[in-house]
């Protein structure tokens, strides 16, 4: 049975180790964004020993590449990007401290591998809603790499920000889950 969380962050591994694939989770807090150019830059930076532009420990980083905000709001469009892109980099950033990803699609088995041994959580947000998604944002400011554009590095505010535990920290997967409710024995 799915529980309801609402959670606030940076995430302590005691709470990402309560929640399972299925659960429903309401964040709130900071979040940073970073897609895969921002990703490996911060695995450089891990490697060469060098400071980040943010605290990876209990840090939730969101797979987004927003739209610009219209007049008086923080933040355009903010729908999750296709996680796979991050695969290569995550298990370095969950090494590191981070505790939570969010984006859409699956994630290969390091990744998943990864969430188990370092208490990292992988959650879900509804493709194609990123209108929606975009008001539970309240601040935006872009924290490293400009140049990236929409790919620069966020730190955003968030209030009830929506998203599902799709891999959690026992390398259960709800795609997989899924799929097997279905599938004819």
């Amino acid at each position: 049975m799915s529980e309801v969380y609402h959670l606030t962050t940076p995430l302590t591994e005691d709470v990402t180790r309560k929640l399972k694939a299925g659960d429903i989770v309401y964040l709130s807090g900071t979040i940073y964004t970073a897609r895969d150019a921002a990703h490996k830059r911060l695995v450089d930076l891990i490697e060469a020993g060098k400071e980040l532009p943010f605290d990876l420990k209990g840090s939730v980083i969101y797979f987004v590449g927003p739209t610009p905000p219209k007049p008086g709001e923080p933040i355009g469009s903010a729908g999750p990007t296709t996680s796979y892109r991050m695969d290569s980099y995550s298990p370095t950033l969950l090494k590191h401290g981070s505790k939570g990803m969010i984006g859409k699609g699956k994630r290969n088995q390091a990744v998943k591998d990864a969430c188990k041994e370092y208490g990292g959580i992988y959650f879900g947000a509804t493709g194609g809603a990123g209108a929606l998604l975009g008001k539970q944002i309240k601040s935006a400011e872009v924290i490293a790499y400009p140049e990236l554009g929409p790919e620069a590095i966020r730190k955003l505010e968030v209030e009830e920000f929506p998203v599902t535990v799709i891999n959690d920290t026992y390398g259960n997967d709800l795609y997989q889950m899924g799929r097997e409710q279905y599938e004819v024995k």
